[in-house]
C-alpha cells in the first residue's frame, strides 16, 4: 500500500550527520559502527532510514524538513547562534533537497498539478504485481519547516516559498523566535504573528506539531488557512505537553487537519525509558493506539495519517522494536486491519488523508 509520511528529517540527517541517503539503511550503518562524536545520538550505527527503503516502503510521498534553530542557546548540529547561520543551513539543506530533484532521485512537490501526477505515477506503478524497484518512480518531497527561526523576517518567507516550501511548523523545542514551542508557556511572539499574515497569503500551509498550548489556540484563531500536525500523538496516552488533546485534536479536524501519529517511543508510551540497548522495548502495535483513539475520538478515519518522525534524532533504540527499517512501515495496514478497519479506511490513514488536505490547499 503507498505511504505519505508526513514528517522525515532527510536533509538534516544528511548534512548535519553526514549521511549519504541514496545508500542502503545498511550500508550507512556500516559505516557509522565505531565512530565517535562528540554529542552522541541520532542513533549512529543504528539508523532506520534512508532513500532505497523508503521506496521499498512504498513511501510515496513524504514531507521533508528543513530544520534548524536560532535560540541562541548552542546546541550542536541544530540550535546556532545567529540567525545568519541558521539561515545557512536551511538553505543549504534546501539546496540539497533541490540537487537530489536534479539527479532525478526525487521529485519537488510544489502544486496540484506535480501532485496528481506523482501519485498517478506510483498507484501505476504500485499496481504491477511483484514491482521492481529500479523501475520505480522518483520519491515524492513536499519541503516542509521544523522551526521557522531561519527565516530572518516574515516578509522573507516569499524566499523559501519560491525555493519550495509549502508547509511551516514555527515553533520546536523551547523559546523559538516566532513562537513558544515544546516546553513552554509562550505564545506568538510579534514577529510569529506577522508571519502568520505572510503564510496565509502565500498559501502556506500550518504545521501546528510542537506549539505550545498558548501558541497553538492563538494560531488557530488567527491563522485562517490549511492546517496539520505532522507529527504528533495523544496526550489522553501519553500525557505530556509534546502531546495533543482531545481537544486540541477535535480542533484541528475541524479545521480539516490532519494528524501524522509518530513512532518515537518516548511519545507512544507513557514513562518510556531506555535500556541502553537497540531494543526499545514497544512495538508497532503501540502506534496503532494512537491512531485508533484519534479515530474513535473523532468517530472517523479522516483525520489521521503517519508521520513517523523515523531517525529524528534517534534510531532503532528508540523506534518500535518490530521495526527495523522505515520500509516496515507497511505492517501497520495489516496491524489496523486486526482491529477491524476497511481497506478503504486503511488507504485513507496510510496515504489518502494528506494527498487529499494538499488537494484542499492547493486548489
Amino acid at each position: 500500500m503507498l505511504i505519505v509520511d508526513s514528517h522525515l528529517d532527510l536533509a538534516w540527517n544528511a548534512l548535519q550527520w553526514n549521511r549519504d541517503l541514496r545508500q542502503s539503511v545498511y550500508t550507512i550503518r556500516a559505516q557509522e559502527r565505531g565512530l565517535k562524536v562528540t554529542n552522541p545520538g541520532n542513533g549512529l550505527g543504528v539508523g532506520t532510514v534512508a532513500l532505497p527503503e523508503m521506496q521499498r516502503g512504498r513511501v510515496a510521498l513524504s514531507f521533508a524538513t528543513l530544520l534548524v534553530r536560532a535560540t541562541g542557546r548552542m546546541t550542536p548540529h541544530i540550535d546556532y547562534l545567529s540567525v545568519a547561520q541558521a539561515y545557512g543551513i536551511a538553505r543549504g539543506q534546501l539546496a540539497y533537497y533541490q540537487e537530489l530533484a536534479a539527479e532525478g532521485v526525487v521529485r519537488l512537490v510544489a502544486d496540484a498539478t506535480t501532485l496528481e501526477q506523482h501519485m498517478a505515477a506510483w498507484a501505476a506503478w504500485d499496481a504491477v504485481a511483484d514491482g521492481d524497484l529500479a523501475t520505480a518512480p522518483p520519491l515524492g518531497f513536499v519541503v516542509s519547516m521544523e522551526s521557522a527561526d531561519a527565516i530572518p523576517t516574515p516578509e522573507r518567507l516569499v524566499e523559501f516559498w519560491e525555493g519550495g516550501v509549502r508547509v511551516i511548523g514555527p515553533a520546536h523545542y523551547g523559546p523559538g523566535r516566532y513562537a513558544g514551542g515544546t516546553g513552554t508557556e509562550l505564545g506568538l511572539t510579534d514577529m510569529g504573528r506577522a508571519l502568520l499574515a505572510e503564510m496565509a497569503q502565500l498559501g502556506v500551509i500550518l504545521d501546528l506539531t510542537h506549539f505550545s498550548d498558548q501558541a497553538f489556540w492563538e494560531a488557530l484563531e488567527r491563522f485562517d488557512g490549511p492546517v496539520l500536525a505532522s507529527h504528533n500523538n495523544c496526550r489522553a496516552l501519553v500525557p505530556a505537553q509534546r502531546q495533543f488533546s482531545d481537544e486540541q485534536i477535535r480542533a484541528i479536524a475541524a479545521r480539516g487537519g490532519v494528524i501524522g501519529v509518530m513512532l518515537d517511543v518516548a511519545m507512544l508510551r507513557l514513562g518510556w525509558t531506555s535500556s541502553g540497548g537497540v531494543d526499545s522495548g514497544v512495538p508497532l502495535v503501540n502506534v496503532i493506539d494512537h491512531i485508533d483513539h484519534i479515530c474513535q475520538l473523532l468517530g472517523d478515519a479522516g483525520h489521521v495519517g503517519i508521520g513517523s518522525d523515523l531517525d529524528g534524532g534517534y534510531g532503532r533504540e528508540q523506534s518500535p522494536n518490530d521495526l527495523d527499517t522505515i520500509a516496515d512501515l507497511q505492517r501497520i495496514p495489516t496491524l489496523l486491519a486486526a482491529r477491524g478497519y476497511a481497506p478503504a479506511n486503511l488507504a485513507r490513514i496510510m496515504h489518502g488523508n494528506f494527498v487529499a488536505l494538499l488537494r484542499r490547499a492547493w486548489a
